[in-house]
């Protein structure tokens, strides 16, 4: 039986990789550790990996509950392992200035920094931190001097340091005629099928964390969904059909 058929067509790429990690550490006993890795793709290592007792898999993004996470893959005697972590605050005028999440992202990317190298971002009131792959932090300090018109200085800090999010989910339930992408977006953000489905043509749509441009895209139960403009979601669970042969979904709604 293939591991490829309990998955997506595009997750095979990510399979791919890692089993190539795991027949690396099997062979040369050297621990192999990954960028950020996001709750899916840490969903599909843990699946492929499975209960081998040859193998030690772990992870970290800097403290509990971090959504953005790197694994370590390594023997079972290997010792307490290094995830490579980096912590950094900003500094700048905060009685003028906001700066929010899409526009630190932007920042980033925009000096040449991967997202994988980007753990979460944590942003409280006037406090915007992130996490950070340690072979980027050099770098990062020493090139992150703006974001947007905004000079900032970019400041190492401990994990203890680190802003605790806390976040809260809204369950609903409610019927769609279909698992399409769009008739799905339509009931969780209230929208016409036609609004829906022009959101996800225009690349405004992501489920687990991946750009789906197409409206018939068909959905699973465990799904993370976000839409710029409109926030994260996710489809918590399909719990058979209506009357009407709807199917009935239990849906959850960042607050």
């Amino acid at each position: 039986m293939s591991i490829y058929q309990h998955f997506r067509e595009d997750e095979k790429p990510f399979i791919d990789r890692v089993l190539d990690w795991k027949a690396r550490v099997l062979e040369t006993y050297v621990p192999v550790r990954t960028d950020f890795l996001n709750p899916r793709e840490r969903e599909i290592m843990r699946a492929v990996i499975g209960s081998d007792e040859e193998l030690q898999l772990r992870f970290s993004g800097g403290f509990e509950g971090a959504e953005r996470m790197r694994a370590t893959l390594s023997p079972p005697y290997a010792e307490e392992p290094d995830f490579g972590l980096a912590f950094f605050e900003l500094h700048y005028p905060k009685k003028f200035v906001t700066i929010d999440h899409r526009s630190l992202l932007g920042a980033l990317i925009g000096l040449g920094i991967k997202r994988e190298k980007l753990g979460d971002l944590l942003i409280s009131e006037d406090r915007v931190q992130w996490v950070a792959a340690e072979e980027v932090a050099g770098y990062l300090m020493a090139a992150l001097t703006r974001v947007g018109r905004h000079r900032v200085t970019c400041v190492a800090i401990g994990a203890d340091e680190l802003i605790r999010p806390t976040a809260v989910w809204e369950e609903r339930t409610g019927t769609v005629s279909s698992l399409r992408l769009d008739a799905v977006l339509a009931e969780i953000y209230r929208l016409s099928r036609a609004k829906a489905a022009s959101a996800v043509e225009a690349g405004l749509v992501k489920v687990n964390w991946k750009l789906v441009e197409k409206p018939a895209f068909e959905l699973e139960a465990g799904d993370q969904l976000s839409v710029r403009g409109h926030g994260r979601s996710k489809l918590v669970a399909v719990e058979g059909r209506s009357k009407r042969g709807n199917h009935v979904i239990r849906y959850a709604l960042l607050k």
